[in-house]
């Protein structure tokens, strides 16, 4: 009978290939544990730490694991982020399926991570410029984004390491970094411009002065990322 493979959908399948050949990951928030069986099923790494705060996701990720007859070689921690991992533990941490400002409180409460010893892939689900200005106020550089199409929905993976990092442009902070090359980035940008466009709509309605202020910022900011949409669909048919 023939081994039964996990498959992943695009989102997951993004952050996998992105952990680097017999790292020692750590899966935050790791909900059902498919990456780290993904991974093991495939010899790309030996064992593996899942994380998760929720008791029942993490007997999820237990039953998956139990499934494809991996229990052993993989840790199972109850744990609120990083809380229960120690520094030497791991040098790759994957945070997944929450929100940017999560994110940020994972890391924060992790001081360790900044002795830039350890390579963080982050696919924030929501605020992902906050995120972004967070990484490079405190220590971190985002080496590169990598985009993915989800049942309509395009998610976006940070390579990251604790390394001193310059102010990120406005374009950065919204289209992501060092992405261009990606052939997702004119659909990313346009998922961030009619973003911006409904929220001027709702902030148009208001007649406080400050709504107003923040419409006419979201407006320069949509023209910023148009312009940028324009010049990389040029460079695009130019082959450059």
């Amino acid at each position: 009978m023939a081994e039964k493979n996990l498959h992943l959908q695009p989102r997951l399948r993004c952050l996998a290939d992105l952990v680097p050949q017999q790292a020692r990951l750590a899966d935050i928030g790791t909900d059902h544990g498919y990456i780290p069986v993904y991974l093991l099923q495939r010899g790309r790494i030996d064992r593996a730490i899942a994380a998760d705060i929720g008791a029942e996701p993490l007997e999820h990720a237990r039953r998956t694991a139990e499934e494809y007859g991996l229990t052993e070689q993989i840790d199972f921690r109850l744990c609120d982020g990083l809380a229960g991992i120690g520094a030497e533990e791991t040098d790759c941490i994957l945070i997944a399926g929450m929100g940017g400002e999560t994110i940020i409180s994972i890391l924060e409460n992790a001081p360790w991570l900044r002795y830039g010893e350890h390579r963080l892939l982050l696919q924030p689900q929501s605020r992902q410029e906050l995120l972004r200005t967070w990484l490079t106020e405190h220590g971190f550089r985002i080496l590169r984004e990598h985009l993915a199409l989800d049942k309509g929905t395009i998610y976006n993976v940070m390579q990251v390491q604790a390394e001193v990092s310059a102010p990120l442009s406005e374009v950065e902070l919204y289209g992501g970094v060092n992405v261009e090359e990606d052939p997702l980035y004119g659909d990313y940008l346009d998922w961030q411009i009619n973003k911006m466009a409904q929220a001027v709509k709702g902030l148009r309605l208001s007649k406080n002065d400050d709504a107003q202020q923040r419409a006419d910022e979201l407006e320069r900011l949509m023209a910023l990322l148009n312009e940028k949409k324009g010049a990389w669909q040029r460079d695009k048919s130019s082959g450059n």
